[in-house]
């Protein structure tokens, strides 16, 4: 890890001063790129999404879509939604991480999570204004609160809108533990840019065509 990423971790409030300084000029006009691209891509992967939808219901019943709750931006919650991975009954003994090689998991699952197929419907939620194409990745309200408690400055990740991608995401993905995960949200929001927007759209194009970290 990073020494100026561990500098971060080390200061509780120093996620909200650092969002607070980067020009508006770059929000707003990140908000306007992120509606425009969530719409062109949803678009353009349509036929994508339909094929999938028809092989996840012919594989198992159930919904071929996943609607889970999600803390967002400044603690508020919404559902993002995922194409289902996994069997209808995958969390009837309460909610947990998925693992390596997850039984759980489905094989045309496997396929879309490995290539994160799985993400596309998410698109709707950058439409919607529950997330962005890039930022820290939501967490569900159980371990929001699980690693706010065990992890100090953890809920920091919050001040910026969710993403479908993001620097944690590209630098180990399922593979790191929430406080490393924390450290490089934090050192994402402290270099807010379309320059660090760029190198994480390169890296995810490159964790597509690979799978790494992919479960």
């Amino acid at each position: 890890m990073e020494a100026k990423q561990k500098e971060l971790f080390s200061n509780e409030g120093i996620g909200t001063e650092l969002y607070k300084s980067k020009s508006r000029s770059y929000l707003i006009l990140r908000s306007m790129m992120d509606f425009i691209l969530a719409l062109i891509g949803l678009i353009i992967t349509c036929p994508i999404l339909l094929f999938f939808l028809i092989a996840i219901r012919l594989e198992s019943p159930g919904s071929a879509f996943f609607f889970q709750e999600r803390v967002g931006i400044n603690g508020k919650k919404f559902f993002i939604i995922k194409l289902r991975s996994m069997g209808i009954n995958a969390e009837k003994n309460g909610a947990q991480w998925a693992s390596k090689d997850d039984p759980r998991v489905t094989k045309v699952g496997a396929f879309i999570r490995k290539t994160r197929i799985d993400e596309i419907p998410q698109l709707i939620n950058i439409l919607k204004g529950d997330m962005s194409l890039i930022g820290p990745r939501p967490e569900r309200p159980i371990f929001t609160e699980e690693f706010s408690r065990e992890i100090s400055g953890f809920k920091n990740r919050l001040i910026v809108k969710p993403g479908l991608t993001g620097w944690a995401q590209v630098n180990g993905g399922y593979d790191i533990t929430p406080e490393e995960k924390l450290h490089l949200d934090l050192y994402y929001i402290k270099n807010l840019s379309f320059f660090m927007d760029f190198k994480i759209i390169i890296k995810t194009v490159k964790v597509i065509i690979t799978g790494e970290g992919a479960r």
